[in-house]
């Protein structure tokens, strides 16, 4: 595949950009050139062939980072094939049903519709109690939130796959 991708993610302790770098190493497998970049290093997205676009989730909103970016490079965005991931739950089982179906933070979702993204998934993610701060720490143990790992880097591959069969196909 003779494509250029980008892979730009926002995250905060590391979990999302992990993602991200496995969606880019799948694309990688086509032959395709794959950038892997935060959103603040993410420049000339106009000379891109497809983006692919992650943020962590924290109480139903992606990193602020990731909404600047959104906003910034929409038209440019709604110009080329366009995927969306979210990075957040932190429990067994399918990440939408731990979410209550939620897919995509309501205050973006104009700006999806814009842009008309291909596909938008939700991973599971990665909580290290070592990492946090000490209030973060309190909100977890308040809310009772399941700390560990939860990503499924099955489902993340084959998700990166469908967009390199979309791609080439």
């Amino acid at each position: 595949m003779d494509k250029r991708i980008l892979v730009a993610y926002a995250t905060k302790y590391g979990a999302t950009a992990e993602i991200a770098q496995a969606i880019g190493e799948t694309l990688r497998k086509t032959g395709a050139t794959v950038d892997v970049a935060e959103v603040e290093a993410a420049v000339a997205v106009a000379t891109y062939d497809a983006v692919v676009l992650g943020s962590a989730v924290y109480a139903g909103h992606w990193r602020k980072e990731a909404v600047e970016f959104l906003d910034v490079e929409k038209t440019n965005l709604a110009d080329r094939p366009v995927w969306f991931f979210s990075s957040g739950p932190t429990s067994e089982g399918d990440p939408v049903e731990a979410m209550d179906g939620w897919r995509f933070p309501a205050e973006q979702q104009p700006t999806a519709d814009l842009i008309g993204p291909r596909d938008i998934t939700v991973f599971g993610g990665c909580i290290d109690p070592d990492k946090l701060n000490l209030g973060e720490r309190l909100i977890i143990k308040a809310v009772k939130a399941q700390t560990g790992d939860f990503r499924d880097w099955d489902a993340i591959d084959a998700w990166a796959a469908g967009i390199a069969q979309t791609l080439t196909g």
